[in-house]
């Protein structure tokens, strides 16, 4: 007998449902999602080029399938190294252009500005000029969504600190910061501000996230898969 999810209602508030490794599957996995009581899912995009696949796919699971539109603070260079690894880059302010039209132009169809943050992480963020750019996007969107009256769903990666101090100087509304790496104590500043956690599957592996969990009040927590990049188990 199939076992059924005691939730009556699910939504995975962070998924890439249009990544290249889900789409050739997407319908069997969004059936399978379904039959879990799973009955819509947020699908963030990272750049421009994400953008018109992922209103395909909400125009073939309208039910399904609502889409973020927004861009992340890493982006894909074009180039890989020696072992045929994508290099990845900061942001820079190119990487904006047209988005905001874009944005605008399908506004009845986005359910939230996203994903969008900061990442510090010093491999792909050297420079002050890279975290330059990367508050400068992040703040233009802030700003759209709230001109547009859209929620945001936030990458935030070493810059915790950072990602929430400068939410709250924009005086952010309807704010889900995903898979947040911060400190608990970091994480209860957003809280006070309003702000919502998504907690992915890797909780059960992550201590940090544990910690997290045990204090952010039930009210200000949802879920998320974050699929295809985060697992129950590392590597997967």
């Amino acid at each position: 007998m199939e076992q059924k999810s005691e939730f009556t209602h699910i939504v995975d508030v962070h998924t890439h449902l249009s990544d290249d490794l889900l789409i050739k599957d997407v319908g069997e996995i969004i059936q399978r999602a379904v039959q879990q009581n799973v009955y819509s899912a947020l699908v963030v995009a990272e750049s421009k080029l994400d953008f018109q696949p992922i209103l395909d796919l909400h125009h073939i699971y309208p039910e399904f399938v609502l889409p973020c539109l927004g861009i992340h603070p890493i982006q894909k260079s074009g180039k890989k190294d020696e072992k045929g690894i994508e290099i990845k880059r900061s942001v820079c302010p190119s990487d904006y252009d047209g988005v905001e039209e874009w944005i605008e132009k399908h506004v009845d169809l986005v359910g939230a500005v996203g994903e969008i943050g900061l990442d510090f992480t010093p491999r792909f963020c050297p420079l002050k000029e890279d975290k330059e750019n990367q508050i400068l996007i992040f703040s233009k969107q802030v700003q759209l969504a709230e001109r547009l009256h859209l929620p945001i769903n936030v990458h935030s990666r070493s810059a915790s600190k950072q990602t929430i101090q400068l939410l709250k100087e924009i005086g952010a509304h309807n704010v889900l910061l995903h898979a947040f790496d911060g400190r608990a104590s970091t994480a209860l500043q957003g809280v006070a501000y309003g702000f919502y956690f998504s907690i992915p599957a890797s909780v059960c592996r992550d201590e940090q996230l544990q910690k997290l969990l045990k204090v952010v009040p039930l009210d200000h927590l949802m879920i998320e898969t974050d699929s295809p990049a985060i697992a129950p188990v590392k590597g997967i």
